[in-house]
């Protein structure tokens, strides 16, 4: 019995398990499960056994990059629903991989692994994305709500938490193409800036900001959280979604105390992000070929080091069902232009963001991860609305 067999029956030996069938590349079938397989994985290779002692994800998701692991039936979406359900299982050793677990927090580096990411190419994300150009997770009013109008539905559920009124000053860290700032200033005509360290979505907010005619009130800089201490600016509100993540663990205190000197007393702010149930160091796959230095916060060491700085907690929203099904529109998108993709990229890649955005999609229907917003005050504010009423009217 090979490594790879004894593994999938170690992981796959309760009973009601979802059927599949797994077959190997000396010819040993593998029926996981009672009933007719819903997907069927071949394995063509050897995986790197050493490799499945020190990451378990990073064995398995560099052997399907290499074409060793293949669907031979059915979607990677839903082996990757079956599989992850069984994270917790997964084995880690962070010593062995500390350079990869533990990268350099300096401004320099984290600069670099931003971009790694978010500067691939507009002409990519544009091709899976909504008109929107949005980068995070969607809210699904309705079950049958487009991408666009989920991820148009949850910018305009923000600003309404924000509570904002004419002549406000937003801040939004971590802008992404700035669709967030431009619809706040058409609908408040609040004035806004975004920062950013991408320049792909620094020159393309830009250009919206000109095609928008909103000069007067929008601007967009490419700037470290952390100059916003010597950058002398006060704003009512401050917005941050899906940033925080790549900040790191060692400098979430940092972060806080960047907003706070420059969000004036009683002000608001909205931080929207992934989120785990414990505190961890993430998982090796994604942050060696996804979001290197990536870190996901838990809801609790957020709230905590928010109550820390005189931070009162207003609201706290867990959107992870509304992820999942923006991730699938991501996956459905994104394998509905693969063949315009691969003229861009090559096989590996190509297999390596497909794994990335099904497996997103199932961490978040196994509950694996989360993802939360929450509104907090600068202080005590007695003047805010009194109930939630107001969000959705």
């Amino acid at each position: 019995m090979s490594v790879e067999s004894m593994l999938i029956k170690k992981l796959f030996k309760q009973e009601n398990q979802t059927p599949f069938k797994v077959i190997f590349k000396d010819g040993e079938v593998l029926n996981i499960g009672e009933g007719k397989a819903k997907f069927v994985i071949r394995i063509n290779g050897n995986i790197d056994k050493n490799l499945l002692i020190t990451s378990t994800s990073l064995a398995l998701g560099e052997a399907y990059m290499d074409k060793i692991i293949e669907m031979e039936e059915g979607d990677l979406y839903n082996a990757l629903d079956i599989l992850l359900g069984k994270l917790d299982e997964f084995k880690v050793d962070e010593k062995a991989l500390s350079k990869l677990m533990f990268s350099s927090t300096s401004k320099k580096n984290q600069k670099k692994e931003v971009t790694s990411h978010y500067d691939i190419g507009n002409d990519f994300y544009e091709m899976w994305l909504d008109d929107t150009m949005s980068y995070s997770c969607g809210y699904f009013k309705n079950n049958n709500d487009t991408l666009l109008e989920a991820q148009k539905n949850k910018v305009q559920h923000i600003l309404k938490k924000l509570q904002l009124s004419e002549g406000m000053n937003l801040l939004d860290i971590g802008c992404g193409f700035g669709y967030l700032l431009i619809e706040a200033a058409k609908k408040y005509k609040v004035h806004g800036l975004g920062i950013t360290l991408s320049e792909q979505q620094y020159l393309k907010f830009k250009e919206r900001i000109r095609e928008e005619n909103l000069e007067e009130y929008l601007e967009v800089e490419l700037m470290d959280y952390r100059d916003l201490k010597k950058s002398n600016l006060k704003f009512d509100r401050v917005v941050s979604v899906g940033m925080i993540e790549h900040v790191g663990r060692p400098n979430y205190d940092l972060f806080f105390k960047n907003v706070d000197l420059i969000l004036k007393d009683k002000g608001l702010f909205l931080l929207h992000f992934i989120s785990g149930r414990r505190e961890y160091q993430g998982d090796p796959w994604i942050k060696k070929y996804i979001f290197p230095g990536g870190v996901i916060p838990s809801l609790r060491e957020i709230i905590n080091i928010a109550g820390e700085l005189n931070y009162y907690t207003l609201d706290v929203e867990s959107l992870r069902r509304h992820y999942q099904k923006t991730l699938l529109c991501w996956y459905e998108n994104f394998n509905n232009n693969i063949d315009e993709i691969s003229k861009m990229f090559d096989e590996r890649f190509v297999r390596m963001w497909k794994l990335y955005l099904g497996a997103c999609a199932a961490s978040f229907h196994n509950g694996m991860i989360d993802l939360h917003q929450i509104l907090f005050s600068k202080g005590n504010n007695n003047e805010l609305e009194m109930t939630r009423e107001y969000l959705y009217k």
